[in-house]
């Protein structure tokens, strides 16, 4: 188990010699790039001290796929009426399955030229959720899911967490000296 931000701040200095990091949501990094031109700033004295010695890669896949801040608020629908296949939505109908693809393609060669280990990224989001994502109504119902960047990281082997789950990220770098 994740024993505290020294033991945090021991295993970063052996992996500093090997220029690992980690991808992050610039939203929780406090950058004003969500959908409705906010942030969601995480207050986590281990991802403040990562940040301050230059281990996160901060990324918004949405905005690096050419979508504006604000946005309109967009969801993920499977298989549904016009859209056969996993599409993502805007709340008036349109299709921004490409911005999101394309951000999450350049989501991964960022962490790839970057040598991430893993990302942890905004939950329920159509581009980061790990866990769950809306479910394309746009009624706020949650379900079982990941988001297109999360899909993309995944298979290219990086393992992805939310804001919620930063012990679990913890474990992990412990798990990777």
């Amino acid at each position: 188990m994740y024993k505290g931000l020294a033991q945090a701040s021991f295993k970063w200095e052996v992996m500093k010699l090997s220029t690992k990091k980690i991808l992050i949501s610039a939203c929780l990094l406090g950058e004003p790039v969500r959908y409705d031109g906010k942030s969601i700033s995480i207050k986590d004295k281990t991802i403040c001290y990562f940040q301050q010695q230059g281990y996160l890669v901060p990324v918004c896949p949405e905005v690096m796929g050419g979508l504006p801040i604000p946005r309109e608020p967009a969801e993920i629908i499977k298989g549904v009426g016009d859209f056969p296949d996993r599409k993502v939505i805007t709340q008036g109908g349109f299709d921004v399955t490409e911005a999101f693809q394309r951000g999450a393609e350049r989501t991964l060669e960022i962490a790839l030229q970057n040598n991430v280990i893993a990302a942890l990224l905004k939950s329920n989001s159509p581009s980061c959720g790990n866990l769950q994502i809306y479910d394309g109504s746009f009624s706020g119902r949650l379900i079982e899911g990941f988001g297109i960047t999360v899909r993309v990281l995944k298979e290219a082997g990086i393992p992805v967490f939310n804001e919620l789950q930063v012990s679990l990220l913890c474990d992990f770098i412990e798990q990777q000296g």
